[in-house]
């Protein structure tokens, strides 16, 4: 594996607020899982390995690594995994976490009260051994896309007030929740589930953060339809087509097309392969053409 002239500085930078971060960051919620499906607690990959893989992202330049608190299996977390493989942490090293979920011992979860997002906080700070959070997503479950987030978000920003978070983001979102969040506190990101196959109106959402400034932070960018289960078969081949004619992988592929989409929108693809790492962060590099834009934006007729 050689990692000579790779960075996670090639696709540029974007802020988080005050903070800047390399456009190719890392989500760390796969470091806990050996198969697919976190929902089931799978059992946790090698310790050291994950350890590696967080240690050689920072090496590689990732200054912005996602996580959270339900990120865990029968054996050990994320945030744990960090503070281990991290700690003390680099002064440019950015660590946004959500709240909102939560799950007990069992691996079932649940949706905190807004009274409860004090102790998210909390738990967070606890696991990654730190006085304060960096960027604190309030992610919303699937069946409050018409609910409003008020007196989740307002809680939250109580917790800014305080100190214990930094800036605020929402994660799994429509337009109508961001307008609102931004009318009870700053808003640095959007973190939404998005790719090459997402339909019309979460376009429209990443081209809405952009014109306000605010970073999108898109989940799933690679495992598009497949989501927790990882990449699925794209549409008729075209996706594998056209990496094989540019000599990358289909993943990369898949960021690169993320990444163009704008320069406020930041990747966080995740992964416990120190392979695949070196693999995703080159991503940020590859700068597609015209051309290949549209064939990849082609829908089957």
């Amino acid at each position: 594996m050689t990692t000579d002239m790779i960075s996670a500085d090639a696709a540029g930078t974007w802020g988080l607020g005050d903070l800047t971060v390399n456009r190719i960051g890392f989500g760390a919620m796969r470091l806990t899982q050996d198969g697919p499906a976190l929902r089931t607690n799978a059992p946790a990959g090698d310790r050291d390995r994950a350890i590696g893989v967080l240690r050689l992202a920072v090496e590689l330049g990732v200054n912005h690594i996602d996580t959270a608190s339900f990120y865990f299996s029968s054996l050990r977390s994320a945030n744990e995994l960090i503070n281990r493989a991290l700690g003390p942490y680099a002064d440019d090293l950015v660590i946004a976490t959500k709240v909102g979920p939560g799950r007990d011992p069992s691996g079932a979860f649940h949706w905190a009260t807004p009274g409860q997002l004090r102790g998210q906080v909390e738990e967070n700070l606890r696991q990654l051994g730190r006085d304060h959070l960096d960027v604190v997503n309030l992610r919303l479950p699937g069946s409050a896309a018409e609910d409003s987030l008020a007196e989740h978000f307002g809680a939250l920003a109580d917790l800014r007030t305080a100190g214990l978070v930094r800036h605020l983001g929402i994660s799994n979102v429509r337009a109508h929740h961001l307008v609102e969040a931004r009318s009870i506190a700053p808003v640095v990101c959007v973190q939404n589930p998005y790719g090459i196959d997402s339909p019309a109106e979460d376009h429209a959402l990443v081209e809405l953060c952009g014109k306000e400034g605010i970073a999108f932070v898109p989940f799933f960018a690679i495992a598009g339809t497949g989501k927790e289960a990882g990449s699925v078969a794209d549409d008729g081949g075209r996706l594998r087509a056209a990496a094989e004619a540019r000599g990358v992988s289909v993943a990369q592929l898949r960021l690169a097309w993320t990444l163009h989409r704008g320069p406020h929108v930041l990747a966080i693809p995740g992964t416990g392969n120190p392979d695949h790492l070196v693999e995703n962060v080159s991503a940020g590099a590859l700068r597609l053409t015209a051309e290949e834009i549209s064939a990849l934006e082609a829908r089957p007729s």
